[in-house]
């Protein structure tokens, strides 16, 4: 079966809960859209407001303070918040590019330290850490513990080692200076069997999907991907993309008709969406990859219109700041100035300028329609 690109899309907006908000618990809706990308600490918040009827910030408050959900390195080597069920297996599944994208990197080696000898460290830095402790402070552990300056230690063992965030406060229960505690990882399968987890939970929540956006997604070697998917074979279905590339998905998975209605939306920082395919355009179209994509990194707040991204948005004074990068229809609009309403109510008791120490970027956008929605 070869499917249409925008059918592809549609498939993603729909497992992404981005076709209708849905009454779901916090705990289930990060279940169900698999991970939230965490480095900005507002982006949680924003991608479930997105995604829920009456989403209530408190809940996740409590979700993340009762460790029911967990902020931590997983995918990518980017921070994310999973369930805490799903933390040990994708930590697991993760910990051969986690491992090694440290343990080998010159900011690591400088300390004179072996991959051995880090690795003999983690069962006593779990020990230190269970309770929150400080960036400064698992420093100065670490500097007793070994004689030596312990920042590029640090910076090893916290990609690798099952840790996770401690909630910090408000506004959005982490700070920009983490603590951090153990995890509280029980034992797990192989690394195998966690790699299949993974990508059995990747394509329920954003297949159909080929080798190289599973490999994408998780930031793993494309033949660990094919492994595990040859491993999965007797669950997994194979359909063809609009190019003719391999896609893989779980078996007996609706996926709407390309023509399904798809809502105006204002994404998070980072939302998942736009960064969990190796071909990203089946939400972003090529022409803005870089406008949302910045060179260091940083992913715009962007505006989706008819499920693709057409544009920017920021807080201002009076509202949203909505930038077109191509002229919309009225009715587009209307349905921005809308969810853009109802973001500054949701925005107001926890910081109506949210995201505001990324404002340059505005200052290289591309003339566009530029349009102040008020809250």
């Amino acid at each position: 079966m070869r499917m249409s690109a925008r059918e592809l899309n549609r498939a993603t907006l729909s497992r992404q809960l981005l076709l209708g908000r849905e009454a779901l618990d916090v705990r289930d809706a990060v279940r169900r859209v698999v991970a939230l990308q965490a480095q900005q600490p507002a982006s949680p918040y924003v991608a479930l407001w997105n995604r829920l009827t009456d989403f209530d910030p408190a809940d996740l408050d409590t979700a993340f303070s009762d460790r029911m959900l967990v902020k931590a390195t997983l995918m990518r080597i980017t921070l994310h918040v999973v369930h805490a069920d799903d933390h040990p297996v994708m930590h697991a599944a993760m910990q051969p590019t986690l491992r090694g994208a440290r343990l080998g990197d010159p900011r690591f080696t400088v300390s004179g330290l072996s991959a051995t000898d880090a690795d003999a460290l983690v069962p006593e830095l779990l020990e230190f850490a269970d309770r929150a402790r400080t960036a400064a402070e698992i420093e100065a552990w670490l500097g007793a513990r070994l004689g030596v300056v312990p920042k590029s230690v640090w910076w090893a063992l916290r990609t690798f080692a099952p840790l996770r965030h401690a909630p910090t406060g408000a506004p959005w229960s982490f700070g920009s200076r983490p603590s951090f505690i153990t995890a509280g990882t029980p034992p797990t399968p192989g690394t195998d069997e966690c790699l299949q987890s993974l990508v059995l939970r990747y394509l329920a929540g954003f297949g159909p999907a080929s080798v190289a956006d599973v490999a994408q997604f998780a930031l793993v070697q494309r033949s660990r991907v094919r492994e595990a998917i040859r491993a999965l074979s007797g669950v997994l279905e194979r359909l063809e993309g609009p190019d003719g590339t391999d896609l893989f998905d779980v078996l007996g998975v609706p996926r709407p008709a390309e023509d399904t209605p798809a809502p105006p939306r204002l994404m998070a920082m980072w939302d998942s969406i736009l960064l969990a395919y190796f071909d990203r355009s089946r939400v972003i179209p090529p022409d803005y990859r870089k406008l949302v994509i910045r060179s260091n990194g940083d992913v715009l707040p962007t505006l989706l219109i008819d499920g693709y991204v057409a544009g920017v948005w920021r807080p201002v004074e009076g509202g949203i700041e909505a930038t077109a990068f191509h002229r919309l229809p009225e009715e587009a609009w209307d349905g921005l100035a809308a969810e853009a309403k109802t973001l500054v109510a949701f925005l107001a008791d926890r910081e109506p300028r949210v995201y505001r120490r990324y404002d340059r970027w505005w200052t290289t956008m591309p003339s566009a329609d530029v349009r102040v929605l008020p809250g």
